[in-house]
């Protein structure tokens, strides 16, 4: 269990932090008062997309959905509030949109350095889409 209230010195995100390698985090609040250009980012994080990384993302307040396709290409969404991490792999299509409270804070983690380009839909041809469909392959 995180302990978002205490994100700085939590042992066990500490923990998860030195297992994983996740060697870089920042802090974003998305919130009309507080991310500037607000109404573009939230329209960019709705936009179907993917990354070349993994997306590691841990809600610290607040709340929002990300919404995922399965192997059927079928929407999931996932409700994601303050003490909830998720890693989303590299590859797979999503969207992130909040709310009714219009509120989130999240700790953004990375493997080494920050890479923010997202790849909207179609981008079935690179190779992290290419690697996690394979990967679907396997697992069915």
């Amino acid at each position: 269990q995180l302990d978002a209230d205490n994100y700085e010195t939590d042992p066990c995100l500490k923990e998860i932090r030195r297992a994983e390698n996740y060697s870089w985090m920042d802090i974003i609040t998305i919130h009309k008062d507080k991310l500037p250009n607000y109404e573009e980012k939230i329209k960019t994080f709705y936009e179907e997309h993917l990354h070349l990384d993994d997306e590691i993302r841990y809600i610290l307040d607040g709340s929002g959905y990300f919404d995922v396709r399965d192997k059927d290409d079928k929407w999931i969404r996932i409700s994601m509030e303050k003490g909830d991490m998720i890693t989303l792999p590299a590859g797979i299509y999503h969207r992130f949109t909040l709310d009714e409270n219009n509120y989130v804070k999240a700790m953004r983690l990375f493997v080494g350095e920050p890479v923010w380009t997202a790849y909207n839909r179609p981008a079935d041809d690179l190779p992290a889409r290419k690697q996690y469909m394979s990967f679907l392959d396997e697992e069915a």
